[in-house]
């Protein structure tokens, strides 16, 4: 693998920011704690990205302290960033971790510059800030201090339950600005789900965080994606999820199909043949080629099966590609189309 044997002085211009020299490579760790998993542990030279102007995504910068993610999700579209550190989209994604130990002191200082406008960040757009990893570094707290501190307001996006350890300091925080948390939750079944997400928390884990912040004065909005077809599309399959997501107290839902990118569709394409065979003939209609979303037709008639739906369970919503709103805070869109309008260049800075 490309940290073992190497000088630590060598300078990888293909790298990404903050990797470009093995010198930012602090150690590489492994416990018993975590079985199977690998943290690498980097200093980073920035941390604030700044979006590629031409993409879709409804705001300009964002913070990622990680790099793969452990909750393991076949289907995750930000597979493929880990092949720009010669790792695999696979199990390198899910258990070869980068973690950028210092992100929150730099961070401060980058808003402390008196250049910073006090844009919105944007926090779980590429790898979850709340994967298991931070509950052994424990860096969101350095990162809302230095938002909330700065006067930025910003936006969570995760799957991970340890967001309640921080829902107080979240809340202090949200008395000097603005926070819009958000929760994907997709899978009510949980056998289905450990075998799509088999390190993310559990459907009721994550409505229990959902509550929890609803509780502490959040208005949370549920990302109920991805959607995967002929598996969780099914009319009582989204009836009890959106009915547990509106007893949880969550005000909106934005929902949405698979969306298959490259990296994560050989994975998932992977998964199907050995967990799903008879669906794979449908798949190669519905994701023929390279192609990465589901087709127009199959869209439009997912939204009209869930649109009823919410308006049954008092919730409002939208699929996930209509009405994106402006640069903002706005809730975070996950598969947005990053890799169509950003080169390999500007995706690693975005991502890193």
């Amino acid at each position: 693998m490309r940290w073992e044997g190497q000088d630590i002085s060598t300078v990888d211009e293909a790298a990404l920011p903050g990797l470009e020299s093995m010198g930012g490579l602090v150690r590489s760790v492994t416990t018993p704690e975590f079985a199977g998993m690998t943290f690498h542990e980097v200093v980073a030279k920035s941390a604030l990205n700044r979006v590629p102007s031409g993409s879709a995504m409804p705001f300009s910068w964002t913070v990622n302290p990680y790099r793969g993610c452990s909750h393991r999700c076949v289907y995750c579209f930000a597979r493929q960033t880990h092949t720009y550190l010669d790792l695999d989209a696979g199990a390198d994604f899910d258990s070869q971790i980068v973690v950028k130990v210092n992100v929150a002191e730099v961070l401060a200082r980058e808003l402390a510059k008196p250049s910073w406008r006090h844009e919105p960040v944007a926090l779980g757009t590429n790898t979850d800030p709340y994967q298991r990893a931070e509950g052994r570094y424990r860096l969101m707290p350095g990162i809302i201090d230095a938002l909330a501190s700065s006067g930025t307001p910003f936006s969570i996006l995760t799957k991970g339950t340890l967001l309640r350890r921080d829902l107080p300091q979240l809340t202090d925080a949200a008395t000097r600005v603005p926070i819009h948390i958000a929760m994907s939750i997709a899978i009510p079944h949980e056998p289905l789900r450990q075998l799509l997400e088999p390190g993310a928390p559990s459907f009721q884990a994550r409505l229990d965080t959902v509550k929890a912040a609803t509780d502490a004065g959040f208005s949370v909005t549920v990302f109920l994606m991805p959607i995967v077809p002929h598996l969780t599309d099914g009319i009582d399959v989204l009836d009890d999820a959106i009915a547990r997501i509106a007893a949880s107290g969550a005000r909106r839902v934005v929902f949405g199909a698979l969306h298959l990118r490259p990296g994560a569709k050989e994975w998932f394409w992977q998964w199907l043949e050995r967990e799903c065979p008879d669906l794979v003939p449908a798949y190669r209609g519905l994701y023929p080629g390279v192609s990465v979303s589901a087709p127009k037709g199959y869209r439009s008639w997912l939204s009209a099966r869930v649109r009823p739906l919410l308006r049954k369970h008092g919730l409002h919503g939208r699929l996930e590609e209509e009405d994106t709103p402006p640069r903002g805070l706005g809730p975070v869109r996950t598969t947005g189309p990053v890799m169509k309008t950003a080169t390999r260049e500007q995706a690693a800075a975005m991502l890193f």
